[in-house]
């Protein structure tokens, strides 16, 4: 069997019990006395008769009290007398009926729902986050749990499943279309004309600070018949010609050049989408991407990265993640408080999580009640009970005394005017 869990304040709670068992006892034993002190009396007196029959009330009164309230956790006396130690014998059915009882009518769909209505949670909820304090409380215990979590993630489990989960999206999806789309986007915009005017400048820059190596290359390719003198003139009409090309280009926005790389650009972006061997061209390119030693080691060392950023960001208050966090919360809170159609809407969403759940686990609940008294030991059980009920039992004894005896004097009473 399973033992109970203390209950704080036991040993003060059995001191009360204790005290309260005399008390009743002592009504019990004040009545036997009086009772005694009437019959052993020589020559009594006519009222001595209503006395006596009081005490003698009294005492059935007490006695039958006693054996009512010890018969629910024990046998009187020790003695098998049936229908007695109710609690201990008939723990299991008690159990199954306390299961049934809050299954009926604690779980039930339209009592969730009405007491979670009356309750009003999303405003509750709503004015207890607008509060800084509390959106700071709840912010700190995400950002705990944020930790606890990372910290739990072993980094090898995570950068493996990182890995494969992008290379696996990335390799099952084709580049050509999508890229060749999204190409065709940005050069219908034009926004790749500060990339080209880019490229022209670095072009112009580069010829004109490197006289000497294009003279040197027009010179190389020159005939060995051809004179020297001959050579230089060449190179440097050819190097002027290329400069004045890599600046006209530069300078001028509607060049031929220009036309022609956006024609080509947009048939690059076309043949993406449509020309099978660009596309085949599109997927090897892809596979030698992802299969470098390099893009591999930064999938991989991604998590680390992002493992860091999230650790120090939930560790510092000021953090731009916490502040987010704290003022997401609050602006929620302000909404559910204030926005009438927004609370109605999260009330009418707790009371639909509420009722799912009691509605297709309320078994489950009920039977973990149920369970959980089996599985508890009968004895400890009833001990544990007249714990807790046990002194407030104590006054049936004493009213069952006092009750008693004027049920008895009354009695008396009456017979004696009858007679």
């Amino acid at each position: 069997m399973e033992q109970l869990t203390p209950v704080p304040g036991e040993a003060e709670k059995r001191r009360a019990l204790r005290t309260m068992k005399l008390v009743a006892l002592s009504f019990l034993g004040a009545a036997t006395l009086i009772f005694l002190a009437t019959v052993l009396w020589p020559d009594p007196p006519a009222w001595v008769g209503y006395v006596r029959a009081a005490a003698e009330a009294g005492m059935v009164g007490a006695l039958a009290d006693w054996f009512a309230v010890t018969a629910l956790f024990r046998r009187p006396m020790g003695l098998p007398i049936p229908h007695t130690a109710i609690i201990p014998t008939k723990k299991d059915v008690l159990g199954d009926s306390l299961g049934d009882f809050v299954g009926s009518n604690f779980l039930s769909e339209s009592v969730v729902r009405d007491r979670l209505r009356r309750v009003g949670v999303a405003g509750r909820l709503g004015g207890w986050l607008a509060q800084p304090d509390n959106a700071e409380r709840i912010t700190s215990e995400l950002a705990t749990v944020l930790r606890g979590a990372v910290t739990v993630l072993r980094d090898e489990d995570v950068q493996a499943v990182m890995e494969q989960a992008v290379v696996t999206r990335v390799v099952n999806v084709p580049w050509g279309p999508p890229l060749g789309k999204l190409l065709q986007r940005v050069f219908d915009d034009g926004t790749h004309h500060r990339l080209v005017d880019l490229i022209c400048d670095q072009a112009y820059e580069w010829v004109s600070r490197n006289h000497d190596q294009v003279m040197r290359v027009v010179s190389n390719r020159a005939p060995s018949w051809s004179p020297k003198f001959v050579d230089a003139l060449v190179a440097d009409r050819v190097y002027e010609e290329v400069l004045t090309f890599a600046w006209n280009v530069k300078t001028d926005v509607n060049h031929p050049m220009r036309a022609a790389v956006d024609k080509f650009l947009h048939e690059f972006a076309g043949n993406l989408q449509t020309d099978p061997k660009i596309m085949e061209r599109a997927e090897l390119v892809k596979h030698q991407v992802l299969e470098h030693p390099a893009v591999k080691d930064i999938i991989g060392r991604a998590w680390t990265t992002a493992k860091r950023m999230l650790l120090d960001a939930a560790e510092d208050p000021s953090s731009e993640l916490r502040t987010r966090v704290r003022t997401a919360l609050t602006t929620l809170g302000d909404r559910l408080a204030n926005d009438t159609d927004l609370r109605t809407k999260a009330d009418g969403w707790v009371e639909g999580a509420a009722a799912y759940v009691v509605l297709n686990y309320r078994d489950e609940i009920t039977t973990l009640i149920t369970d959980t008294v089996h599985r508890w030991d009968a004895e400890e059980t009833s001990q544990k009970i007249e714990l807790q009920v046990g002194r407030d039992l104590q006054f049936i004894r004493i009213n069952g005394t006092v009750v008693g005896a004027l049920a008895g004097l009354l009695i008396y009473t009456v017979a004696q005017f009858i007679s």
